[in-house]
């Protein structure tokens, strides 16, 4: 496979996830994603995850998921030996990536501003919270901070349960995931017109616009989303049901699809009752149909049922535990995850998780394992000349 991005270099100055994760993508698209980190312990993810051992050799499971195919230095940009170092870094660079507070770069004399009379063509994006302006930018921002104040945890859970946090860093997530996105989108301008940009990534921003149909409700339909519990609030029956043997999301949003769904369950009689005819009064009763579609699913495991509906166009899907789906058949085949081998401070083999598509029919895949604190150091520096740069750029 021809990589996407092969030829790109990233500098990634970030820290824990959201910064991480939207270098990652670009690391599996082929970039050369060089991560500079501080001296003393570099990515604070490298202290983080469910494994003390690991957290101690400073290769924690949390950096594992998200750095995997990148190369580390470990540079202190408050030292002035350190920093004409990372400006040489800047000099060959095509991308910078940071998730620093808002004016931190700039205080250390690193800004954009600053680094584009280094490299004019540098694509710089600046992943924070809340943005690089308004009264909210200087606050620290952590995933569950932004899942509280965008409102998904108000729509999160029932009425009896809500708010709750969504049970993996979501927000974080999005912020990477839409960085990720608008550095691809500038790289398309700088091989155009030999242009840089400025990314200004929010998480709020992020998470709210992906947040598209609840906000909508609201701004559009003057509706206030509530918490539904794992009901869908669009359409009915749709959400998970409980079966002879575990959960199964059932999602008969159209109509021929809940008149199937009835006949497939020994109740073809629910079609055509007047409570649940059609798709406003089946919302309406939305109890009472649960627990008549309940009544009759308990006669079979929730395996069986998905393989039922599914083939007759019902769409339907066990609620599965995370090993679960990791031993799929589908997971496993489309080469969702992959394996290192002697992984410095790993004991034993190493899975990480890769990006969700597909390229040409390939999975991207990582080209090398998360790396250890500064294993790099001597590799990128040897081939790097020091570069002519303005006297001004501090």
């Amino acid at each position: 496979m021809s990589m996407l991005l092969d030829g790109v270099r990233v500098l990634d100055l970030t820290n824990v996830l959201a910064g991480p994760y939207c270098a990652y993508q670009l690391a599996l698209l082929g970039a050369d994603v060089i991560k500079v980190e501080s001296p003393g312990g570099g990515d604070l993810a490298r202290q983080l995850g469910a494994s003390p051992d690991l957290n101690k050799a400073h290769m924690g499971a949390s950096f594992l998921a998200q750095n995997a195919g990148k190369r580390s230095v470990v540079l202190n940009l408050k030292a002035e030996a350190d920093r004409d170092r990372f400006l040489d870094l800047v000099a060959s660079a095509d991308v910078l990536v940071e998730n620093f507070r808002p004016g931190v770069m700039d205080r250390l004399g690193l800004g954009h501003a600053s680094l584009k009379k280094v490299q004019p063509k540098l694509v710089y994006c600046a992943i924070s919270g809340f943005g690089q302006t308004g009264p909210m930018r200087g606050n620290p921002a952590y995933d569950q901070i932004i899942q509280g104040l965008s409102g998904i945890m108000s729509i999160t859970g029932t009425a009896d349960t809500a708010p709750l946090r969504v049970g993996y860093p979501v927000a974080d997530t999005l912020g990477g995931l839409v960085g990720a996105f608008a550095i691809a989108a500038a790289l398309v301008r700088q091989k155009a017109t030999g242009e840089g940009a400025f990314l200004d990534v929010s998480m709020l921003e992020c998470t709210l616009s992906a947040l598209g149909w609840p906000v909508s409700n609201y701004l559009i339909a003057g509706v206030e989303p509530e918490p539904m519990g794992n009901d869908n609030m669009t359409a009915a029956p749709s959400g998970a049901f409980r079966t002879g043997d575990g959960l199964l999301n059932i999602a008969a949003n159209k109509q021929d699809q809940f008149v199937t769904l009835a006949s497939l369950i020994g109740r073809p009689e629910l079609a055509g009752d007047p409570r649940f005819a059609e798709r406003e009064a089946r919302k309406a009763n939305r109890a009472a149909l649960t627990a008549l579609i309940e009544e009759a699913l308990a006669s079979r495991p929730a395996a069986e049922w998905e393989q039922l509906l599914n083939a007759a166009g019902v769409p339907a899907g066990r609620v599965l535990t995370i090993p679960q789906i990791l031993a799929e058949p589908q997971v496993m085949q489309r080469n969702v995850t992959t394996r290192f081998e002697d992984v410095p401070g790993v004991d034993g083999q190493l899975t990480v998780v890769r990006g969700g598509f597909m390229v040409d029919g390939t999975a991207p895949l990582p080209k090398a394992p998360p790396p250890s604190l500064g294993e790099h150091m001597e590799d990128i520096f040897a081939d790097l000349p020091s570069r002519n740069r303005p006297e001004t750029v501090a």
